[in-house]
């Protein structure tokens, strides 16, 4: 099994992965399929389904699926392009994507958020068409968004069979599918989790590249903390949500130093950390996905924790902290899910957790068996978390839901440390009844908004 440290780790754009990213890539693709027909293509349309129709408009999911099919992609997207472009299809209802030329698409008819209808393959499904001059359809395609930015179309889902585990590839010299495997692996070669990783790595992607590309997500996720850290205002979307970590961070910045600071507001830091990217998420901004946008603060929050308060912290083992969270994020995904809409909040800010739990143990020294345990620690005390964001928004309680994660991240690093590595639940027990609970619980509490505090919190 090999999921690359850059699939965990993808640069896209707020507020969602599998909501924004995800269809904003479909509809990408779909612009490739197109281009290699031999038809001439005159108007698109879409419809979104389960989860990206009852939250689509708080995950801009409309936005997202028009600016996929006017050709833009999350890692390389400008934001005054994009919103040039809205602003030309609202005017226009024409879409001008390379080389297809001029394509009606009018977002009030063409866009429709089909609530009745959930695609059987995922709970994140769309249907993109093309359509003639007469408006009928010529051209198809479903897609899936299965969860930080990765997208399948019907047919690939269905390659899989029931193996939806299947993201195998045989060329790594350690290709393990199971924390098992890895730890086996890891005793054999006498490598650490990180190194063995790499070695995958490699047979894909030269030294230099993997090392600029580790260089470039952590830049990326520096970056879009500062800004977090340092924008103030109201988030959009309607709930009127204030940006707190730029106040807080600049209140711990005055209170450092200060003889009575009690212990416990090491948390605050790494809280505000964590919350400085989400609330950057929440605005549409650039960031990372750790395995997921929202989960995105819990492991930049990690590192910033690590690099900045940890005596002997050194950016030069950056890579091996992405590695190893890399491996363990592929273990999760591989197995379970990282998905919100498929498995509820424990597949994105437990699975972050655990990943940042394992990166935080390797650099401070941990053995595999410690890094494993503290994977472990970390998501086995996330099951069972339900996805209810209010409003369909990544806001409420999504923001302050990173911090906890980035929090228990680094207890469990430490409580993993602390032992030999020896523990009673396997990590990949803990995957696997991650997995079932995922599947056991109910479609409102995975990314619908139907339930949890999505609808007990009263309106402001």
């Amino acid at each position: 099994m090999f999921l690359s440290v850059f699939d965990m780790f993808k640069i896209g754009i707020g507020p969602s992965s599998s909501h924004t990213m995800g269809p904003m890539v479909a509809g990408s693709r779909f612009l490739d399929a197109l281009r290699a027909q031999p038809f001439r293509t005159q108007g698109l349309r879409a419809s979104l389904h389960g989860s990206l129709a009852f939250t689509g408009k708080g995950h801009a999911t409309d936005r997202a699926t028009i600016l996929g099919l006017a050709g833009f992609v999350p890692e390389t997207m400008d934001s005054d392009k994009a919103e040039a472009a809205l602003a030309a299809n609202r005017k226009s209802r024409i879409l001008s994507p390379d080389g297809l030329g001029d394509l009606r698409f009018d977002p009030e008819i063409d866009l429709v958020l089909d609530y009745d209808r959930t695609l059987p393959g995922h709970a994140n499904g769309m249907i993109l068409y093309a359509t003639d001059s007469q408006g009928d359809v010529i051209f198809q395609q479903v897609y899936y968004s299965i969860g930080g930015g990765f997208v399948l179309t019907a047919e690939e889902l269905e390659a899989r069979g029931d193996d939806t585990r299947s993201d195998a590839a045989p060329r790594v010299p350690y290709p393990f599918a199971s924390a098992a495997q890895m730890l086996q692996m890891a005793r054999e070669s006498g490598k650490p989790i990180a190194a063995m990783k790499l070695e995958n790595e490699l047979a894909f992607r030269s030294q230099t590249q993997i090392r600029e590309g580790i260089a470039r997500v952590w830049q990326v996720m520096r970056d879009c903390m500062e800004r977090g850290l340092t924008t103030p205002g109201t988030l959009p979307g309607g709930l009127n949500i204030p940006r707190r970590a730029p106040a807080i961070i600049e209140a711990l910045r005055r209170e450092a130093g200060m003889n009575l600071t009690a212990p416990h507001v090491i948390n605050d830091w790494i809280s505000t950390y964590a919350m400085a990217v989400n609330e950057e998420n929440a605005a549409g901004g650039q960031v990372v996905t750790a395995p997921t946008n929202g989960a995105a603060g819990v492991v930049p929050a990690v590192i910033r924790y690590w690099l900045d308060h940890v005596p002997g912290a050194s950016e030069k083992a950056l890579a091996d902290f992405l590695l190893t969270a890399a491996a363990i994020g592929g273990l999760v995904k591989h197995n379970a899910s990282i998905s919100g809409a498929e498995c509820g909040c424990q597949a994105e800010v437990g699975s972050a957790s655990a990943m940042a739990a394992a990166g935080l143990a390797a650099v401070l020294g941990g053995t595999p068996e410690q890094i494993e345990n503290a994977a472990e620690i970390a998501l086995e005390h996330h099951l069972g978390m339900t996805c209810d964001p209010v409003a369909g928004l990544v806001q409420v309680p999504c923001i302050e839901r990173n911090g906890l994660g980035a929090i228990k991240a680094i207890s469990a690093a430490s409580l993993a440390l602390r032992g030999d590595g020896r523990h009673f639940v396997p990590l990949d027990a803990a995957i696997e009844t991650m997995r079932q609970t995922g599947q056991d619980m109910s479609e409102k509490y995975k990314e619908t908004s139907l339930g949890g505090l999505a609808v007990n919190v009263p309106e402001c």
